[in-house]
């Protein structure tokens, strides 16, 4: 067999499906599948993709900017807090925006329909003190 031809039979292999165990400490699993962590390669990346990235509306007009992002407390990934308005953190005006209702078009986070008007209505986001 030539080298490049097993060169590229072994580097095919290394994207076959693998199935193996998330690891276990005692009886609690820790950490994920090789197949769980493979979707999980598919999503976003807050720190690469989404936190301090410009928010557009359809009209590729900048609307604000992503500071956070809140899970829930069922673990679920919620909400992006935007901040809009305001000029150098002046008057600047944070919302919860639920993450389904973001898209992501070429390479741009987009919030279809969205306005700078529209986010300034909306309630402003405040982080709950933590109860000692």
């Amino acid at each position: 067999m030539a080298r490049s031809s097993l060169f590229l039979l072994m580097s095919s292999l290394l994207f076959l499906p693998v199935a193996a165990p998330a690891q276990v400490a005692g009886s609690t699993v820790v950490g994920v599948s090789a197949t769980e962590v493979r979707q999980v390669a598919l999503g976003w990346s807050a720190k690469k993709q989404i936190l301090g990235t410009a928010v557009f509306n359809d009209k590729n007009e900048r609307i604000g900017t992503v500071d956070d992002i809140i899970v829930a407390p069922d673990k679920a990934v919620s909400y992006a807090i935007v901040g809009a308005g305001g000029f150098l953190g002046v008057a600047r005006h944070d919302v919860a925006i639920p993450v389904w209702q973001l898209k992501l078009d070429k390479g741009k986070l987009v919030l279809p329909g969205g306005t700078k008007a529209a986010l300034e209505a909306t309630p402003r986001f405040e982080y709950a003190t933590p109860a000692h």
